[in-house]
């Protein structure tokens, strides 16, 4: 059992680890989402939700703390610019996880990362788009042009 272990070693040595988790770091600010295994996400949310309080601090040993930790200053200057205001007024949970299923390759869980502030649009209908398209072609647009003829009816005495 992994009583008290935090650390996910995701199979591969520490050097390795914490330059993936960088790079996921890196990926996830660049682009405000990833799409990754579910034990990467799970990884690399600590360490992200870590940077963003750095750079809700904002002050210069913090930026340098951030580019040591990421190596990447375009990342970080982008994190201290936009990312960590918007999450000025938030005390914590600045990601959440998105569970997919499985790979269709290797059956691994794969899950979406992403910032708490990004909307999620969702799927527009457009089958009413398609109906409405339809209602208008040019053969109704003519005859509504033309004035309708008026019958008129004899009744039969």
């Amino acid at each position: 059992m992994r009583h008290l272990v935090k650390i996910r070693k995701l199979g591969r040595t520490t050097k390795h680890r914490e330059s993936l988790l960088a790079n996921l770091v890196v990926s996830l600010i660049q682009h405000n989402r990833i799409k990754t295994t579910l034990a990467k996400a799970k990884a690399v949310r600590p360490l992200a939700e870590k940077i963003v309080t750095l750079g809700k601090k904002g002050t210069l040993h913090h930026r340098r703390l951030a580019i040591a930790k990421l190596g990447n200053e375009s990342a970080v200057s982008k994190l201290f610019k936009e990312i960590a205001p918007k999450f000025q007024e938030r005390k914590g949970g600045y990601t959440r996880i998105i569970k997919l299923g499985n790979r269709t390759t290797d059956a691994a869980l794969e899950a979406f990362i992403e910032w708490t502030d990004v909307v999620i649009e969702a799927p527009v209908a457009k089958a009413p788009a398609k109906a409405e398209a339809k209602t208008e072609t040019p053969a109704t647009e003519a005859a509504a042009e033309k004035p309708a003829k008026k019958t008129t009816k004899k009744k039969a005495e």
